[in-house]
């Protein structure tokens, strides 16, 4: 897992979501990064949660993790839940080539 420096806000948010990062210290919680993030609350969040986690990261830097995820990463969502996140963000957020 890489380092990430997470804002207060962010933080809280794992922090009430702590549950579902369970196999994760507790100390090591906050710093997990952007990917284990949006892959968990993804897979296993509910639509507040991931509406919340939306609000706290932006739709378009949600699809870039989303998107840039590869090999093993990619299979680590649900295959119904890669499916429909792919749907909608290829509908509402607009992909740009880097």
């Amino acid at each position: 897992m890489t380092k990430s420096k997470h804002n207060p806000e962010i933080k809280a948010f794992i922090r009430r979501h702590s549950s579902l990062f369970w196999y994760t210290p507790e100390d090591k919680k906050e710093d997990i990064s952007e990917e284990f993030l949006v892959e968990t609350i993804l897979n296993y969040g509910d639509l507040r949660d991931i509406l919340e986690l939306i609000k706290l990261m932006g739709k378009e830097n949600i699809a870039k993790v989303f998107f840039n995820a590869e090999g093993r990463k990619k299979l680590n969502y649900y295959p119904e839940i890669y499916n429909f996140f792919n749907m909608v963000f290829n509908k509402y957020v607009p992909r740009h080539t880097e």
